[in-house]
């Protein structure tokens, strides 16, 4: 069954909602460019992949409200398969205008809802998709969030500086600095926990967190260490996404 959360933003795609549209676009498309350049191994350019990850994201949103997660297949399962779909097209089109002939686009059918086993997915693939979701969390807690308390959480967590040194930058004591990150990771778990949910069909999903060391839920007598975790695989995470949207901002630029 889906979840509430992921439900609600199924409608708000069906509904052409623009702002859903831009934040499906937000997250997941880096991730979906990244594949299709690696799968298209220079036979396609930058700005036919931007235009492939479009269509990979629409036909999405007009299949998703039919996808059964009872099938086995996971979301980036999902959504890889898609894209598969929409580069393999593609080609054949290409490849039939060489032959001087034409190539009506085949329909999706249902069969890539199953958990696809021929279907290479590798491990980096699937923690981009995860990382995508955690990176949209964050994005969030910083447009809602106290800016000061971020600020605060992004240098000691994100930058990795020491609290002493940021409680010298900001002119506040280091106990000031350890509260003020606290109350901004509480927020990031809570937003995690949201994202996951809007972007998950099944229960391995759900439960990825745990197994990235994120734990959302911890327990008193495990709380340091868990915070520890927490802040070093947001940081992981961060610097791992960073450097693949810095990627795809410099891929756009080479295009114009």
């Amino acid at each position: 069954m889906l979840t509430p959360m992921t439900t609600g933003f199924v409608k708000r795609l069906r509904c052409n909602d623009q702002a859903a549209w831009f934040e499906l676009w937000e997250v997941f498309g880096p991730v979906v460019r990244a594949q299709l350049t690696k799968w298209g191994r220079g036979r396609i350019g930058m700005e036919t992949v931007r235009d492939l990850s479009q269509e990979t994201l629409a036909a999405l949103s007009e299949s998703i409200d039919r996808f059964d997660p009872t099938r086995g297949a996971r979301f980036s399962t999902w959504l890889l398969a898609i894209a598969k779909h929409v580069l393999g097209d593609e080609l054949d089109r290409r490849g039939a205008q060489k032959r001087g002939g034409s190539k009506r686009g085949v329909e999706l059918d249902e069969s890539w809802m199953h958990a696809a086993p021929g279907l290479p997915v590798d491990e980096h693939y699937e923690q981009q998709v995860f990382a995508a979701k955690i990176i949209a969390a964050l994005r969030a807690v910083e447009k809602e969030a106290d800016f000061t308390d971020f600020a605060i959480y992004s240098m000691r967590v994100l930058e990795n500086k020491p609290g002493k040194e940021v409680a010298a930058a900001l002119g506040i004591s280091e106990p000031t600095v350890s509260r003020r990150s606290a109350k901004i990771r509480e927020f990031l778990r809570v937003k995690i926990a949201l994202i996951i949910q809007t972007y998950s069909f099944t229960k391995d999903e759900l439960d990825e967190a745990a197994r990235n060391g994120l734990n959302l839920t911890p327990k008193q007598e495990t709380a340091t260490t868990d915070d520890l975790m927490f802040d070093d695989a947001i940081a992981e995470i961060h610097a791992r996404q960073s450097l693949l949207r810095q990627e795809d901002q410099a891929q756009r630029l080479r295009t114009r």
